[in-house]
């Protein structure tokens, strides 16, 4: 079949306008239908989609192209997604509270009140770190922080911002009460004996601020004005037994390794091996010439602390003989010392 001019020039141009038209819908900015007008040739238009056969395809392409328009760019959040604001959150809590009880109330209240904790938490974190200052080593941060962390719990169950109060205002006192009651229930001492040992140091510390020496009794009694069998109460609550953790930081040193309180405390039941053997040597310097008799005398009298009569027992010896004999020691023992003071 032969063609016409005009359909050689119109199959020649169709590939470009093809091209032309796949990438104008590509960029969103219309559809490209192919439609067929006539018998044996076919054009091809650009612009707003007919309702045709093709019309399913060009409104899957518009779609698209809308999709494609409306959608965020990267990087940028959306509106939605930001999250909400502390006000909102105790608006949200309020609702929260005054629904009917049920399960699902109750977890969106605690999914409010945990998200609040969150955004309040530094506060207690700031709080414990003060306190934990004029406290002693061995009270740990984690415990003044978990007993803070209660007191912010009963802080947002208990806030009303209707009152236009500062919920940071409110909440630090709660947080620094919920501590002190902490510490007071870990402390074995009575509140009372705690009061009369502060009023005792600060009358003890004004008199020394005073007369710049430490105060005597009767000073101190003038001060609190007690008398004497008060003060004596006063003064014996204010000294109450303590309990000391030998974990306990003794002093700074310049090593890596910190000095504690085991690694300074005193075992009075353990000797001096070095006593023990000035001891020893001493009593040779001094015995020496004595007999066996006499030296067992002086053991058995002054170390094992027996009497003459079971030392005459032992040696076989009358106790005048024994008491004779020490006596004689005591004597010899004079001289030697008299005449050793300078060796020893």
């Amino acid at each position: 079949m032969a063609r016409t001019h005009g359909d050689e020039s119109g199959s020649d141009h169709m590939p470009k306008t093809i091209e032309r038209s796949a990438q104008r819908v590509r960029s969103g900015a219309a559809g490209a239908v192919i439609a067929p007008r006539g018998r044996g040739s076919s054009k091809v238009q650009v612009g707003r989609a007919a309702p045709a056969r093709n019309g399913t395809a060009a409104a899957r392409n518009g779609a698209a192209a809308n999709r494609l328009a409306n959608a965020p760019a990267p990087g940028r959040r959306s509106a939605a997604a930001e999250p909400p604001t502390t006000a909102d959150l105790w608006k949200r809590l309020r609702r929260a509270s005054d629904e009917k009880p049920s399960p699902a109330s109750e977890a969106r209240r605690t999914e409010l009140r945990n998200q609040l904790i969150e955004r309040f938490y530094d506060i207690v974190r700031f709080t414990a770190e003060r306190m934990r200052l004029r406290l002693p080593a061995e009270v740990e941060l984690d415990d003044l922080m978990s007993a803070g962390l209660f007191g912010l719990m009963d802080a947002i169950d208990a806030f009303d911002p209707s009152r236009g109060v500062k919920f940071e205002t409110y909440c630090t006192q709660r947080v620094h009460g919920a501590i002190v009651d902490e510490l007071r229930s870990m402390d074995w001492v009575p509140r009372l004996v705690r009061s009369r040992t502060a009023k005792v140091e600060r009358a003890r510390k004004q008199i020394e601020m005073s007369i710049g020496r430490k105060p005597t009794d009767a000073e101190l009694a003038e001060k609190l004005g007690a008398n004497g069998e008060e003060f004596t109460k006063l003064t014996r609550d204010s000294r109450p037994v303590g309990v000391v953790s030998l974990n306990r930081k003794f002093f700074e040193t310049d090593s890596n390794r910190d000095v504690r309180e085991i690694d300074v405390i005193r075992d009075l039941r353990q000797q001096n091996p070095m006593e023990l053997l000035q001891r020893d040597d001493l009593r040779v310097l001094l015995t020496k010439g004595f007999s066996r008799a006499e030296r067992l005398i002086l053991i058995l009298y002054y170390e094992e602390e027996m009497t003459m009569k079971e030392i005459g027992a032992t040696l076989n010896l009358s106790e005048s003989r024994v008491s004779q004999m020490h006596s004689s020691i005591l004597a010899r023992l004079r001289a030697q010392i008299a005449h050793r003071l300078k060796e020893i």
